[in-house]
């Protein structure tokens, strides 16, 4: 997909919001992910609000985690993070509140997008993009798959043909849904339970693989994988035979959002920088490029037909996602879920 050539005009109002005499004395420091907003955002920003920034590279949530805990948040101004660090960074003190007046582009957000559980209202965080975890697979290689035991226990055919997510979370949340428990399990017994099924499973993967799964499908190398809607996408980009499914027993929901750091030394200039993230053209970018689903319906609402059929996942509507469960923090249950994958991932 090629870059938009347009990042929209809207954020030209936010420059009238801001004094024409101020000076910004230092650059905005956004932390996101690799390739996961346009390439020259940040200097189509600078051109119309005149707000230097500058983007800082984050591989996981973990890390960005890490970095921002062990500085309190210094250094950095606006993070990407998905929802259950966004409710940890609110915990800790370490994101500020957001001043709504300051984000008017928070009218281009489908109505669920203020309703998110992990922050009633967007208090201290905005919507980026969302969607949701499933199957991702070879359809003229087999038939569709139906629920999470056709990946944990593949028949023999799909033996050493099947890839799994292996980041905390999402590796566990298999065994949870297989089983019937809540992505957000808490109970020992129920993480007991998954563990083993996970370690069983193991002995019929190919491999577990957060990156390059897609890769293998068109390869013909898997089958079957573990992978986020998104991400699929990219598959069937280069292979129309790889679609997409949620198992019967559900899934879960992610949100990646946006937050402002407590300690930031330019909380205005943060808040223009989401707010023309909130734009129309910005929302639309995200799903030509990034191929994931947005929660800018002014922008879903742009998207071309026919890139929705070509990838039928982008056209889940904000309740048909929201049906599955999101992610949530778990606390100080979270080191029972890494020492589980730890476990499973040292199996034999």
């Amino acid at each position: 997909m090629k870059l938009l050539k347009s990042l929209g005009a809207t954020a030209l109002m936010l420059s009238a919001s801001f004094s024409a005499q101020t000076t910004w004395a230092d650059k905005l420091v956004i932390s996101n992910w690799d390739g996961y907003m346009p390439a020259d955002m940040v200097e189509r920003f600078k051109k119309e609000t005149g707000i230097d920034a500058e983007v800082a590279l984050h591989a996981t949530n973990e890390e960005i985690m890490g970095k921002v805990v062990a500085s309190k948040g210094k250094g950095y101004d606006v993070l990407f993070v998905s929802s259950p660090f966004v409710e940890v960074l609110n915990k800790l003190d370490l994101i500020a509140k957001l001043d709504h007046k300051l984000i008017p582009n928070t009218k281009n957000l489908y109505s669920q997008a203020n309703e998110l559980n992990y922050d009633k209202g967007n208090k201290v965080s905005m919507p980026y993009a969302w969607g949701t975890t499933g199957l991702c697979y070879r359809a003229d290689l087999m038939d569709e798959p139906t629920s999470w035991n056709d990946l944990l226990k593949p028949n023999d055919a799909l033996k050493g043909k099947v890839t799994m997510l292996s980041t905390d979370r999402w590796l566990m949340a298999a065994g949870f849904l297989s089983l019937g428990y809540s992505v957000n399990s808490t109970n020992p017994s129920e993480i007991a339970e998954a563990k083993q099924v996970l370690k069983s499973a193991k002995k019929s993967i190919l491999a577990y693989d957060d990156a390059t799964f897609y890769a293998k499908l068109v390869s013909g190398e898997a089958t079957m994988t573990h992978a986020w809607d998104g991400w699929c996408n990219y598959g069937t980009a280069e292979n129309p035979n790889i679609k997409y499914v949620i198992p019967k027993e559900g899934t879960d929901m992610y949100v990646d959002s946006m937050v402002i750091t407590k300690n930031s030394k330019m909380k205005k200039e943060a808040h223009a920088f989401i707010n023309y993230v909130l734009s129309k053209e910005i929302g639309v970018w995200i799903v030509n490029n990034v191929m994931y689903k947005t929660p800018n319906e002014a922008a879903m609402s742009s998207i071309d037909p026919a890139m929705m059929k070509a990838y039928p996942n982008l056209a889940m509507s904000p309740d048909e996602i929201l049906k599955q469960e999101q992610l949530r923090d778990l606390g100080k249950t979270q080191k029972a879920y890494t020492k589980a994958v730890t476990e499973i991932l040292a199996s034999n």
